[in-house]
């Protein structure tokens, strides 16, 4: 019996610029062959240039599959272009992709040893088809992202201000710019928030969505549309662990053996927006969820460093609005003590 090709995939490492790509095969024995590699631009002409090319070099008999990872927002334009003219194509968290070169014993890891484990990963893995997400989502993260822009530039204008006005002899002049400078990003914040309001408006499923997130102890409509936003409605998640892991509050800890080489620590690789937006309502719910606060008060005891009592409460917050946009159902306190009944948190 000849030994026979069975699955394709072509495996993309997606930067700014370009796209590193590797073109792999399984084989009816399971053996693999990475055949063909090239580098093309990360725009439209480059789009066109790497399908023509896939066409050219696979068999068009056998199923073909691009993976990439969801590498922040490099990666969509491609990820559109490809479902538009009808590609199968598989996102993928770049946590998973990163666990999976650990076990190829890779030395150095470059764009092309990159774009080989994404191919091996798409033939060795059964992968969901990507979908386009709603166009709600995209237009809530670009908006929470300018709020948030603006907000840090706000806060250095701020600090500017201060500066200046404990000078022993201000400038007038200086400090009246400033200050108009600091009405100008009030009046921008508060558009940015009104035009979010009139999206969410126009979606209903986003809109209910938003409202069950928000029955969450210390979490906002703007916390809400964050997490909605960055995850993309929690696309690519399919447990609380890769979520934790997207955002970078999961805690990375390096053992050899029985000994421990370093203290348990954030990762913080994952998207640093939704770390962000889960401070604030991580401090508030210490405060006024009785359920949360103690949590916080045990893991002070046990290790004396709020920072890190405080990032298990933004991971368990975040935890939650996964759980609660899943099952669809409002928070209440008695039903999260029998979710999570005595879940030890560790960091």
């Amino acid at each position: 019996m000849n030994n026979q090709v069975i699955k394709q995939a072509i495996g993309i490492d997606v930067a700014q610029k370009e796209l590193v790509v590797t073109i792999g095969r399984l084989y009816s024995d399971l053996s693999i062959d990475l055949f063909a590699r090239r580098v093309y631009h990360n725009t439209l002409a480059g789009f066109k240039q790497l399908v023509k090319w896939v066409e050219n070099v696979t068999d068009t008999a056998v199923e073909r599959r691009y993976v990439m990872e969801a590498t922040g927002v490099y990666h969509e334009k491609l990820a559109h272009f490809l479902i538009e003219n009808n590609s199968q194509i598989s996102v993928v968290l770049p946590s998973k992709i990163s666990n999976y070169m650990r076990t190829l014993d890779i030395k150095t890891i470059t764009d092309k040893t990159s774009a080989d484990a994404i191919a091996r990963f798409g033939l060795e893995r059964k992968l969901d088809n990507w979908e386009k997400p709603s166009g709600v989502y995209g237009r809530i993260r670009q908006l929470t992202r300018e709020r948030e822009q603006l907000i840090e530039q706000r806060t250095i204008t701020k600090n500017q201000l201060h500066a200046e006005q404990s000078e022993a002899w201000p400038n007038s002049s200086t400090l009246k710019r400033i200050q108009q400078h600091i009405e100008f990003m009030d009046m921008q914040e508060k558009e940015i928030v009104k035009e979010l309001t009139a999206l969410i408006q126009t979606d209903q499923s986003v809109s209910n969505a938003i409202e069950l997130l928000c029955t969450i102890s210390g979490i906002g409509k703007l916390t809400a549309c964050t997490v909605l936003g960055e995850t993309n409605g929690f696309e690519l998640i399919r447990n609380k662990r890769q979520l934790t892991s997207f955002a970078g509050l999961d805690v990375i800890e390096k053992q050899s053996g029985t000994s421990v080489k370093s203290k348990p620590r954030l990762s913080k690789k994952g998207n640093r927006h939704l770390r962000k937006a889960f401070y604030l309502p991580a401090l508030s719910v210490i405060r006024s969820d009785d359920h949360f606060k103690d949590i916080f008060n045990k893991l002070v005891a046990r290790h004396g460093i709020k920072k890190k009592a405080i990032a298990a409460i933004q991971r368990k917050l975040l935890e939650m609005t996964f759980i609660i946009f899943k099952k669809q159902v409002p928070y209440d306190k008695l039903y999260y003590k029998k979710l999570e009944s005595c879940t030890s948190t560790t960091l």
